[in-house]
C-alpha cells in the first residue's frame, strides 16, 4: 500500500540538490525555494537559524527510495 506523499518532480529535484548540497544547505532565495518549503513542511529537509534549508533523515530516507531507487525498509 502506497503511504507517502506525492513529490512532483520539481521537489524531487529540489530533494536531490539537498542532498548534494550535504551540511552546506541550500539558500531559500533560490527558485527551489517554494519546493524547499514544500519538503520542509513534509519533513524532509529543515531551516537552519541561519535560513539553508538542510536535509533530514526522513529527507535522505526519501532521497534514497524515490531517487536512487533502493528498497526502503521491509515492515510486517
Amino acid at each position: 500500500m502506497w503511504n507517502e506523499p506525492y513529490l512532483e518532480t520539481c521537489c524531487r529535484s529540489a530533494l536531490n540538490r539537498l542532498k548534494a548540497a550535504g551540511g552546506i544547505g541550500r539558500p531559500p532565495a533560490l527558485k527551489d525555494g517554494p519546493c524547499l518549503e514544500r519538503l520542509a513542511g513534509m519533513g524532509f529537509c529543515t531551516c537552519r537559524v541561519d535560513g539553508r534549508y538542510e536535509i533530514t533523515e526522513a529527507g535522505l530516507s526519501r532521497h534514497s527510495t524515490e531517487i536512487l531507487k533502493q528498497a526502503g525498509p521491509i515492515t510486517v
